[in-house]
């Protein structure tokens, strides 16, 4: 909580896939605990890609996590599932539905600190909501850049492979996945295919 104004806020923390997104969410909950801070950790149904009830980075780092639904009402399952934590983190921000920007707004007007990770682009190179909407209402935006597997540069694109080729640019928008169906990319390497 802001100490002036008793106010709670948002941090935002966004880039491509494989920029440590999580690894940074997961950072600041220790050093909320660390504080004595009460924390509260959620997570979308549709991602187990790290076990079931729990945020887990590429790198094997963890946090037990409450799972709920990504669309419509299930949402507000966060502000309703929480009992006093002063912390609360909400890992893969980019699998829940345009409401999340209500209940994340809801919450840090009751005065909770906000942490949120996702990334910011589809596959395709555009806007992934709500991911753009809550990084105009944060107070806190930190966009990180991963490696671009092809060239070494910083890369903010997700490429989304399919049989080891860039993915057709019809192809489903959310596709869960890791190091088998992604690379990050820079854009001058990152590709989709039309044919």
């Amino acid at each position: 909580m802001h100490a002036i104004t008793n106010s709670g806020w948002i941090e935002v923390v966004t880039g491509s896939m494989f920029s440590g997104k999580t690894e940074e969410i997961l950072r600041r909950l220790r050093r909320a605990e660390i504080a004595g801070q009460e924390i509260a950790a959620f997570k979308p149904a549709v991602d187990d890609r790290y076990g079931e009830a729990t945020v887990g980075s590429h790198v094997g780092r963890q946090w037990d996590a409450t799972v709920v639904p990504g669309e419509d009402e299930g949402v507000w399952e966060i502000r309703e599932a929480l009992d006093g934590e002063d912390v609360v983190a909400i890992d893969e921000a980019n699998f829940f539905d345009a409401e999340l920007v209500e209940v994340c707004q809801r919450l840090a007007d009751e005065g909770r600190r906000v942490l949120i990770s996702g990334i910011d682009q589809t596959y395709r190179g555009e806007p992934f909501e709500p991911l753009p909407q809550l990084m105009a209402v944060a107070e806190y935006v930190d966009k990180l850049q991963a490696i671009c597997a092809q060239c070494g540069e910083p890369a903010t694109r997700n490429q989304r492979l399919v049989d080891g080729q860039p993915a057709h640019v019809d192809d489903p928008t959310i596709v869960v996945g890791a190091e088998e169906s992604y690379e990050a990319r820079c854009r001058n390497c990152h590709t989709l295919r039309r044919d």
